[in-house]
């Protein structure tokens, strides 16, 4: 006989005991025990089906067969580093090539989006021989010592700015500087990383890097003006530094319209460096950084070898690739862009009935629902937006929200999220919202 499936509450109290406290839980007054996930879906211990709206990792859907089998088999066959020849590792690289412009053809592999960013930031600096990094405010680039310095949302409640980190506005054109009825916020937001660029270069300090989130997420959920990349990718030019693209969020067709997000500023755009992470294994560990030949032979120009103990092993590659043939076979990129604006849509005429609605961003599988207190001023709804998590989640949907004022309600669905999930979603909204507007008269 087994032993007695353990409580949740149990379960709770040996997490509390034995796990670090700034390790935080989804619903901490009362948080979900999941067993179990497929699709969309997630299953806790009673069996109860949550339908499942912010988990962007799990790309194809959660525990997709074809991505289990292609890790299994190869497990049976081999897992090790990549100081071996296998072919796992080069026809990943070529796949991922295939999905990008010529220019980034050479690829580093790692196991976290964190340690991307991380090689992203060295990378540069041992190019341009520079230190300093710009980034844009409320940004989020991982955890690791390196990536807190460049991450506002988190160095302000920190240690605060170091000398070396540069913070642009958020080209948000909802709330920032420049806001929907400026005639060419692009230039408007660029202009603000060149008066940065300016004022840092008479100081004495040279820019290594533009770090930037395709569209940034934790800020929430925000669409930068397209346009403002390939300007803002001019100044950092200008200054002797490289433009970082941080897909690890919004790579792979999610975005619908491309594969990339950072495609999204148009045909006339490239990087010089993008890193990958989160959805490329669906769960499994693996990241990447891709980049120009010249970047790479810069990196190597050291004599240090760069070496990852788990980095590309045969196991990870076979599933990025299996995940690749997922997205290819299910067509997830153009069901992302269609579910994604049936989604926008239906989003759209809450916000024409519900005042608590300021805005309703975004595109394929990524939108931002932007809550209110007052149409005009757009006080962040915090608290409303708080309530409206807890009772979706009553309603066994899972949503959570981002953003500065965490008033903004985030959907990034594993791809496979489909039109009457999103109706679902829509008409649980509009109940709560209902809900709380009655309260308030």
């Amino acid at each position: 006989m087994g032993a007695e499936p353990r409580s949740r509450q149990e379960t709770l109290a040996l997490r509390k005991q034995l796990i670090g406290s700034s390790c935080k839980l989804f619903f901490p007054e009362d948080p979900v025990k999941i067993i179990s996930a497929k699709g969309q879906y997630m299953y806790d211990e009673n069996g109860n089906k949550y339908l499942d709206c912010i988990n962007n990792v799990a790309q194809v859907g959660h525990c997709h067969s074809e991505v289990i089998r292609a890790a299994h088999q190869q497990n049976l066959a081999l897992n090790t580093n990549s100081r071996y020849l296998h072919d796992n590792l080069v026809d990943y690289a070529q796949r991922l090539s295939n999905t990008l412009p010529k220019k980034l053809c050479t690829f580093y592999f790692l196991n976290s989006g964190s340690e991307a960013n991380d090689l992203a930031l060295r990378l540069a600096r041992q190019y341009t021989k520079h230190e300093d990094i710009l980034v844009v405010d409320h940004a989020y680039h991982g955890h690791l010592t390196s990536l807190i310095d460049i991450s506002p949302y988190k160095f302000r409640n920190l240690e605060g700015q170091k000398e070396w980190v540069h913070v642009a506005p958020l080209p948000d054109t909802y709330r920032g500087l420049y806001r929907e009825d400026n005639k060419d916020p692009a230039t408007a937001y660029a202009n603000e990383v060149k008066k940065i660029i300016d004022q840092a270069q008479q100081k004495g300090r040279k820019f290594a890097a533009f770090f930037v989130e395709s569209l940034p997420s934790v800020a929430g959920q925000i669409i930068p003006p397209p346009g403002y990349f390939q300007k803002a990718a001019k100044h950092i030019h200008s200054a002797g530094g490289v433009f970082i693209a941080d897909e690890i969020q919004v790579g792979f067709g999610r975005v619908g319209k491309h594969f990339w997000a950072f495609q999204l500023q148009g045909e006339d755009f490239i990087p010089d460096i993008i890193t990958m992470g989160k959805p490329i294994g669906n769960g499994h560990p693996v990241s990447c950084v891709a980049t120009t030949k010249e970047i790479a032979e810069a990196f190597s120009a050291t004599g240090v070898e760069y070496f990852n103990t788990f980095g590309g092993n045969p196991v990870s590659c076979a599933i990025g690739i299996a995940v690749l043939d997922v997205i290819e076979k299910e067509q997830l990129q153009l069901h992302a862009l269609q579910v994604g604006s049936f989604l926008m849509e239906l989003l759209n005429q809450q916000k024409a009935k519900h005042p608590l609605i300021g805005d309703v961003r975004g595109v394929g599988l990524f939108i931002g629902v932007d809550l209110v207190q007052d149409q005009e001023k757009r006080t962040p709804a915090t608290e409303e937006a708080a309530i409206i998590v807890t009772r979706l989640k009553e309603e066994f949907i899972m949503l959570a929200t981002d953003g500065p004022g965490r008033n903004v309600l985030k959907f990034k669905p594993p791809l496979c999220f489909n039109a009457e999930d999103a109706k679902l979603v829509a008409d649980k909204l509009d109940k709560i919202l209902t809900e709380l507007e009655k309260r308030e008269a």
